[in-house]
């Protein structure tokens, strides 16, 4: 692997990242069951290629948009240049290979020619949403050390973006200034399928964020996963309704321009309106979309209210809930309303590349208190591992100091494990954190393998679970303190963390009450 000097040196070396406590003769008994309950899943795909190249193999054929939004329309041969443009202005501004790039303003076809401009210059990518105050801004700008901030924003951008820019020390770049450069004309900057490509920050329990590193392989092999599992073409229309600071953005964002497909980016106000955002699928041709169940459940109360319209969504393919639970009495709901639409139900943490497990939802297991979250995606093992004393452990290494783990059959609670090369480099700068969720992977034969720890606790559902013929898990929520409301990861701990800041606060304590509606604050 050949990362730049001042990026590696902020990233956690493998041989540093701690043994996983477990026996050989558990290790190879984790092995056996990984296999036999179909939990390992190998499927050989183009890894090595950028994006940008597949842009622009597409852009030598008939053509075709390759992405629109509220404002513009661009064809694969015009994404190509517009992002080679971009990539000159930022070159001239001192970007190059491992250079850390902020990209933020609100979501627009400009994001996607920046994330590939990014990509072209062997960059790496770290979104800055425009929703975020000016302290968030600030301290994502300064954890990553990004260099420029670049905006996309077709006038002036949030204040807060541009507030937290200035607080950060951070050059801010407007992409509007590439109009007119001539194109970068150099090879994309891959040195090799490990590099890294982008840092996405979630929540973090010290009231700091934590920001996740994920290699270009990761991207492209969760790219190819939803290619293969959604059977996507190059007919198909994918909807990008995710905030930039969700990793989901990542895949609505690249994933048709692999296929020859078409990029849809759905604004907020649209999004946010369950006929606004019926009729765009409609107008659009959208056919996957992807929401948070309670955005499903805002959709479906929508299209039912009086006044909607008697019909929508007529041709989506595909509804992919993530981002938290899927209630089984919401997908009851989905089914009945829109049977001809098929609801997949994915899991993921942004430390994995997104998601690692989809699962298509069918009639026969909503009796089920808990759906299953399903099988592995594509080139990713997974592993149900308890604590020999028989407790759940606490993610962080609290409390499971010299405690051995061991593999869970079915029916039995543990903590999911992801393995594969899904799995990340671990959290920018921060040593400590990445120490604490990642190990150095005893069930891989790489010798630099590493496997994640989710905190997440699973069981195995025999075949025979709810007319299921094969073996799959089921989610049963965390070990700690982390919630996810509305699709955002929180750490409780980071709340409480940041109220304590306040010099007339003691002590503080936040929980999550749930109203009936499956609504949460």
């Amino acid at each position: 692997m050949t990362v730049p000097a001042h990026v590696e040196e902020r990233l956690t070396p493998h041989h540093t990242l701690p043994a996983l406590e477990i026996s050989a003769a558990e290790t190879t008994r984790a092995r056996t069951w990984a296999a036999r309950n179909g939990m390992t899943r190998e499927l050989e795909v183009n890894l090595a290629d950028p994006v940008i190249n597949w842009v622009e193999r597409a852009a030598g054929g008939r053509d075709r948009l390759a992405v629109t939004d509220a404002h513009r329309a661009l064809s694969y041969a015009e994404l190509a240049v517009e992002a080679r443009r971009l990539a000159a202005l930022l070159e001239r501004e001192g970007v190059t290979s491992g250079t850390v790039v902020g990209v933020g303003g609100e979501r627009c076809a400009t994001v996607i020619v920046a994330f590939l401009a990014v990509e072209l210059l062997g960059a790496l990518y770290v979104p800055a949403d425009a929703g975020w105050p000016a302290a968030r801004v600030r301290d994502v700008l300064v954890q990553a050390g990004a260099a420029v901030l670049l905006t996309v924003d077709a006038g002036r951008s949030a204040t807060a973006l541009l507030e937290g820019a200035a607080e950060a020390g951070t050059r801010v770049v407007h992409a509007a200034d590439a109009a007119g450069l001539a194109p970068w004309a150099g090879a994309p900057r891959l040195e090799s399928p490990d590099q890294p490509r982008y840092v996405l920050f979630t929540s973090g329990s010290t009231g700091r964020p934590k920001g996740a590193v994920v290699e270009h392989q990761g991207m492209l092999n969760h790219l190819h996963a939803k290619i293969v599992d959604l059977e996507l073409s190059e007919m198909d229309v994918v909807a990008q309704t995710a905030p930039l600071g969700f990793d989901i953005s990542i895949w609505q964002m690249l994933c048709p321009l692999l296929t020859g497909g078409r990029v849809d980016v759905i604004g907020d106000e649209v999004t946010h309106d369950p006929v606004s955002f019926a009729s765009a699928v409609d107008n659009q041709g959208v056919t996957v979309a992807e929401l948070v169940p309670t955005m499903v459940r805002h959709l479906l109360d929508g299209l039912s209210a009086p006044g909607a319209p008697e019909h929508g969504l007529t041709g989506l393919r595909w509804m992919i809930a993530t981002g938290e639970e899927l209630p089984a009495e919401l997908a009851r709901r989905w089914l009945a309303a829109r049977p001809r639409t098929r609801l997949l139900n994915a899991y993921g943490p942004t430390e994995c590349s997104d998601d690692v497990t989809h699962h298509t939802v069918t009639a026969d297991e909503l009796g089920l208190l808990r759906l299953p979250i399903g099988t592995p995606i594509i080139n990713t093992r997974l592993y149900v591992l308890r604590q020999e004393d028989g407790t759940a452990g606490h993610p962080g290494g609290q409390d499971d100091t010299g405690v051995s783990w061991v593999v869970c059959e079915a029916g039995e609670t543990g903590e999911l494990f992801v393995g594969g090369i899904c799995v990340g480099r671990g959290y920018l700068g921060d040593d400590e954190r990445t120490r604490a969720a990642f190990y150095r992977d005893p069930f891989a034969d790489a010798p630099t393998a590493r496997l994640y720890r989710t905190g997440d606790a699973v069981r195995l559902l025999p075949p025979g679970t709810a007319g299921h013929g094969r073996p799959t898990l089921q989610y049963l929520g965390r070990v700690d303190r982390q919630v996810k409301i509305s699709g955002v990861r929180m750490e409780l701990g980071e709340i409480e963390a940041v109220l304590q800041r306040h010099p007339e606060v003691a002590a503080a304590a936040v929980v999550v009450h749930t109203y009936p509606s499956g609504s949460a604050v």
